[in-house]
């Protein structure tokens, strides 16, 4: 069971992710490209994608968070927290590139948030082998969701385009290690209900 201690640097780390502006040590992808012109309805979708991405990374970093917390090994913490610290950086390239096309964040990150935080701290409970499994099924959900994105975005869009890419890779690459780790598949139900789930945050996302 978690420390006291712990909740309290989670209640920290949620924090920062909610309102604390992102930060990152790999450049961001994308950023020698030319901006795009694009008309209005074109860059407002754009802009809404990203906006979809942004709110996929802060429930990334929520799952990730509750999960590493419950996990009994510390191998497991160490992918769990390794791969969110990668998310932090994904979490700085939406967000910019949303300020940049004009758009804004999602309202319902909090909500988002706290959802997110009580799935993975109820991933880790179960064990690890359950926990990094949640992990990689995750990841694979998201790879998918981020594949659809570079088929949707504008493809004059070569800055989101780039961004979405280098996601895409760095989660697929936590998947595996998930599994390199002992993740364990999940089953179809389980599956479908986190597919569910996903695509309730992604079309709400989008509007608000």
């Amino acid at each position: 069971m978690p420390r006291i201690d712990d909740l309290i640097i989670g209640f920290d780390k949620g924090l920062r992710t909610l309102f604390a502006p992102a930060r990152c040590q790999r450049p961001h992808p994308g950023a020698d490209a030319p901006e795009a012109v694009l008309d209005t309805a074109a860059r407002a979708h754009a802009a809404a994608l990203m906006r979809v991405n942004h709110s996929g990374e802060i429930c990334a970093q929520a799952l990730y968070q509750g999960q590493a917390m419950t996990a009994r090994d510390s191998h497991a913490r160490a992918a769990l927290e390794a791969a969110a610290l990668e998310e932090t950086e994904h979490l700085a390239w939406t967000e910019r590139r949303i300020g940049e096309l004009g758009g804004r964040k999602s309202l319902l990150n909090p909500l988002w948030y706290a959802g997110s935080f009580a799935i993975g701290a109820a991933a880790g409970l179960l064990g690890d082998k359950w926990n990094l499994g949640f992990l990689a099924e995750t990841e694979r959900q998201v790879v998918a969701h981020l594949e659809g994105h570079l088929d949707g975005l504008p493809p004059a869009d070569a800055r989101s385009r780039e961004i979405v890419a280098q996601m895409r890779e760095d989660e697929a690459r936590h998947a595996g290690t998930a599994i390199e780790h002992g993740g364990a598949e999940l089953p179809a139900p389980v599956k479908a209900a986190m597919k569910l789930a996903s695509r309730v945050m992604t079309r709400t996302a989008y509007h608000l």
